[in-house]
């Protein structure tokens, strides 16, 4: 706490009842003073109006200075809030025209992963079935071979 000063800039007596009260005023004067300016400063609402009011007033300037600017920028902000309300109204179906776009690719997907797996199977079993007429066509020449054989050795014994 400060005390206050004579004007020769001593200060006054400690036991002074007078110079302690008026100490006493001073401070509550400074800490009212402290108090308005942190609660004018907290106060968002009231110095987002102070901040409206300001805008307007310098719009209504600019607008009585050159109209056709402000008429301008006027247009310019109404189409843009107008393209942001477009926007919003508009995104449910954006959303489900993209949803039902991810839907198509996934099902095209799987549509063709089905597709290779059974062109894979028909190929294996072509595969197969090759391999099959294959040992089908040895063992039909073995088994000539063999009959030729025995042809052989059974005409050998009867000569």
């Amino acid at each position: 706490m400060s005390t206050p000063s004579t004007p020769d800039g001593q200060s006054p007596p400690a036991n002074d009842p007078d110079a302690i009260k008026a100490d006493i005023e001073a401070t509550r004067e400074q800490l009212s003073r402290t108090v308005d300016e942190l609660s004018s400063r907290l106060d968002v609402p009231s110095r987002a109006k102070e901040g409206a009011y300001r805008a307007r007033d310098t719009a209504v300037e600019t607008y009585r200075e050159s109209p056709p600017t402000v008429i301008g920028a006027a247009t310019g902000v109404a189409a843009l809030l107008a393209l942001l309300v477009w926007r919003r109204s508009t995104r449910d179906r954006r959303r489900a025209k993209r949803a039902a776009r991810r839907a198509a690719k996934r099902e095209a997907k799987a549509t063709a992963a089905r597709r290779a797996a059974r062109a894979k199977a028909r190929e294996q079993a072509r595969e197969k079935a090759g391999r099959e007429a294959q040992r089908a066509i040895r063992r039909r020449r073995r088994s000539v071979r063999k009959a030729r054989r025995h042809a052989r050795r059974t005409v050998r014994r009867a000569s």
